[in-house]
């Protein structure tokens, strides 16, 4: 195991073009998931676990982990399966995301793989528990699921995401009429979150689930001869994507004539200090870590009256 967790504090420092790195692991049985090694902060053995009264029956007990008290989620539990994971011989793998830092149970951790975000797809329709999955792919002709924490996480530990009083008043609102926000996002939720924050400013919206659509959407509108950066007061987009991530989408943006005006501002789970450099390197005009109503709000009402000005 301490080659993993070597091998996940190495490779979280590291940035490909339109590519990832998967923690591959195990619930029960053999089908095999996926977890963004951005998100990994440690992946250990099930530690001794404290159970919480009255806590969320998917939430095992809290750890001690380098001195942070750490809540342990049941990912098995939390997706809908019937029996809890034994605590022996599981591991728990420590997440840091949405500016929290959280542990999953896990029955088994495999192995890091590294792949190209054109390889990873959204789930086809219909398929088993695809309430909680953000993408597919395959890895040795297995098929890899990857699944959404962030959703996990929010129906876990629900979060208030409206914005508070004041931010918005009937001034931005009317200021707003008539703007249009491009939202690309893989995630129901963040979706979700987005929706209600950017209609309450009064907005009108065009929601695309990846890099790839909306790249592809955008390249649409050249060819019937509109140009995105006067349609749009700005593009909002998530970073971890199936088959374009947000980096790149940023990227191709920029290196498009026609496009490069567009005003990008990028808004992602993942944390760490490299997010901005990144931010930088492909041209992004703003970046914002989730989910900050509030701050996302005050970030576009300020985009709308620079419009203005």
């Amino acid at each position: 195991m301490a080659s993993i967790m070597d091998s996940v504090n190495q490779r979280t420092q590291l940035v490909g073009q339109n590519r990832l790195e998967l923690l591959l692991f195990r619930l029960a049985g053999a089908q095999l998931y996926g977890i963004n090694v951005f998100k990994v902060r440690e992946v250990l053995p099930c530690p001794q676990l404290t159970a919480l009264p009255h806590a969320n029956p998917v939430v095992r007990g809290v750890a001690s982990v380098r001195g942070m008290t750490v809540s342990i989620i049941d990912l098995a539990l939390a997706t809908g399966r019937l029996e809890k994971t034994s605590l022996e011989n599981s591991f728990v793998i420590i997440t840091e995301y949405n500016n929290g830092v959280q542990g999953f149970l896990v029955g088994g951790v495999e192995r890091i793989v590294n792949l190209n975000w054109s390889e990873v797809l959204p789930p086809p329709p219909g398929s088993g528990h695809d309430h909680y999955l953000t993408a597919v792919t395959r890895v040795d002709e297995q098929l890899v699921e990857i699944i959404d924490v962030e959703k996990v996480f929010a129906q876990v530990v629900p979060s208030d995401t409206g914005v508070s009083e004041g931010v918005i008043d009937e001034q931005v609102r009317s200021g707003a009429v008539g703007h249009k926000i491009m939202v690309v996002d893989d995630s129901s939720v963040a979706r979700k979150q987005l929706r209600r924050v950017l209609e309450d400013i009064g907005v009108e919206l065009v929601v695309l689930n990846d890099g790839r659509a909306a790249y592809n959407h955008l390249h649409g509108m050249l060819a019937e001869g509109i140009k995105p950066s006067e349609e749009f007061a700005m593009l909002i987009s998530d970073i971890e994507m199936p088959e374009m991530d947000g980096y790149t989408l940023t990227a191709e943006v920029r290196a498009n004539p026609e496009l490069k005006d567009l005003y990008v501002m990028l808004h992602t789970s993942l944390s760490g200090v490299f997010n901005q450099a990144m931010v930088e390197k492909v041209g992004a005009n703003e970046f914002l870590a989730k989910f900050k109503p509030d701050e996302l709000a005050e970030k576009v009402i300020n985009r709308l009256r620079s419009l203005h000005s």
